[in-house]
């Protein structure tokens, strides 16, 4: 069939096509990020083809809503169960490190390591790549799973569950953009490097990114009946915190890495949520 005689045809093949991209991005972004299981759609080639990251990012805020879920239902069926908030937040905090398979934490570890172990650009490199984790890293590791946990213990003193459900949520959503701004405005650090092969989002990509991952936050604390102040409060203090490790990695390696995207993830989500709480 000529398909330039059958306009509808060729726009609903358009269509169709556009849609398989939509889903195959989204399926990339929550494979990359996470370790949930996730089959192979009947569309794809490859379940375990590296994302295209001048592209698929554009579906990270909505993919971040399914990474965050396990740990948002975890936090609300531990509380709701009576446990402590403390309990109930180091529960949370656990499976979200196992449904990531601690892809962030490792991150933070080897960028403070890096960054605070070695005294030019090439020796942080090494140290980053190295695979054992020293006292920077681990020190920053320990005091960010100890403020991951606090702040959701305050939530869960602070609002109801459905409530507490919607603000992990939308925690995951806004720090897993945010932690792209290294990515965005440096380099890669390594010529061999993973990021180097991938690509990297333009700005106008993560302008729309952020401003998505902005108003599902606004839509989901807006349902949870919380103050949008707290969301642009939060996340003024994640893009804040992005940018100082920005800085600080422009400075230290002369570029990006992964490890320094993961760092900002985890700073981000700390923020965000310290964001709301201030504002509750």
């Amino acid at each position: 069939m000529d398909q330039t005689r059958h306009p509808d045809v060729a726009a609903q093949t358009a269509t169709l096509a556009g849609w398989r991209a939509v889903l195959r991005d989204l399926a990339q972004m929550v494979r990359f990020y996470s370790r949930l299981p996730l089959p192979r759609l009947p569309f794809e080639s490859d379940a375990h083809a590296s994302p295209d990251f001048t592209q698929a990012p554009r579906m990270l805020p909505f993919a971040s809503l399914v990474i965050g879920l396990p740990s948002a239902l975890t936090a609300v069926l531990a509380a709701g169960l009576g446990l402590p908030p403390l309990v109930a937040a180091a529960l949370a905090v656990a499976v979200a490190v196992l449904a990531c398979g601690a892809f962030h934490e490792d991150g933070l570890a080897d960028t403070f390591d890096g960054l605070g172990g070695g005294w030019t650009p090439e020796r942080r490199l090494e140290i980053m790549k190295d695979s054992r984790i020293g006292s920077y890293g681990g020190a920053a590791l320990v005091l960010a799973l100890i403020l991951r946990v606090a702040v959701i213990a305050a939530l869960i003193d602070e609002m109801s569950l459905p409530a507490l459900l919607l603000v992990i949520l939308a925690a995951a959503s806004v720090s897993r953009t945010v932690a792209l701004m290294p990515i965005v405005l440096l380099p890669p650090a390594r010529a061999d490097g993973y990021s180097s092969t991938v690509g990297r989002p333009t700005m106008p990509l993560f302008g729309l990114i952020t401003g998505l991952s902005l108003a599902i936050a606004v839509v989901l604390t807006g349902i949870a009946g919380l103050s949008i102040s707290g969301v642009v409060l939060g996340l003024a203090l994640a893009l804040a915190l992005s940018a100082a490790m920005t800085l600080w990695s422009r400075q230290a390696i002369k570029g990006q890495t992964g490890d320094i995207a993961g760092a900002c993830q985890q700073f981000s989500e700390i923020a965000f949520c310290l964001g709301l709480l201030i504002t509750v």
